[in-house]
């Protein structure tokens, strides 16, 4: 079975040495409308491909990413971190965001038609017809925003891993780090010990999961029956990376 290699370099600042057993990812963001997370300029410095702010998100970074640097002036800085894009259905994002972007030359998609898809997948989708199909084999999408707040937003964001499980997306908050680990493939994961961990959490959902193993972690798993599709009986899923 093909061994997918999950790192996650991009909580760290660059530039980073490529990796000797292949090319670096290709990143792309999406800003949901919740705080940004404290690692935020450096997903920004790493997402080069694509950056986008889902509707209410535009009102995160215009008024969270000065903080991060108290120094600056805070315009300055609002002009260095704009967008490609803003897209979504544009109910939440505040008016004045809107225009200070617009005026930026930011394009702003409103696709309010689209009633039956979240903020985030309309702008997976975006990412997706954007992004050349040849580039899309290393593309890992990174999703700052996307835990916390209301529950019904977090299922509906997970759910945008399984509707687009042939590309590499990562829900982040200041918490978690989230990613969905396709059955169809070996997993080797990388932790960037500085920036996350211990905690790592295995969770099979939709089915139970029969024959997951797993090693190099503090306690190890061998058959990961204990999470079925309802959510209940056998023990809980917590583990420890082996700093």
């Amino acid at each position: 079975m093909e061994v997918m290699r999950h790192v996650s370099t991009f909580l760290r600042p660059p530039p980073l040495p490529q990796a000797a057993d292949g090319p670096a990812p290709s990143y792309a963001l999406v800003v949901l409308n919740q705080r940004l997370p404290r690692f935020a300029p450096d997903l920004w410095s790493h997402a080069a491909k694509l950056r986008i702010f889902a509707d209410g998100g535009a009102n995160r970074v215009y008024d969270g990413m000065p903080k991060f640097f108290p120094e600056q002036d805070p315009l300055e800085v609002r002009r260095r971190y704009k967008p490609d894009v803003i897209r979504g259905d544009l109910d939440s994002i505040r008016p004045e965001v809107k225009e200070f972007y617009s005026n930026l030359g930011v394009k702003v998609d409103d696709v309010s038609y689209d009633q039956d898809t979240t903020d985030l997948h309309k702008c997976i989708a975006f990412i997706c017809d954007f992004i050349p199909e040849v580039d899309k084999s290393n593309l890992c999408i990174l999703v700052a925003g996307a835990l916390g707040g209301r529950f019904d937003h977090e299922a509906g964001n997970l759910n945008v891993l399984f509707k687009f499980s042939n590309i590499r997306i990562v829900l982040l908050s200041d918490d978690c780090l989230i990613q969905l680990l396709p059955k169809t493939h070996c997993h080797e994961i990388h932790i960037q010990s500085s920036a996350e961990g211990p905690h790592c959490g295995l969770i099979p959902v939709g089915a139970p999961s029969v024959s997951t193993t797993t090693t190099g972690l503090r306690q190890r798993r061998d058959e990961f029956w204990w999470l079925d599709e309802h959510f209940k009986h056998g023990p809980r899923g917590e583990n420890y990376c082996p700093f």
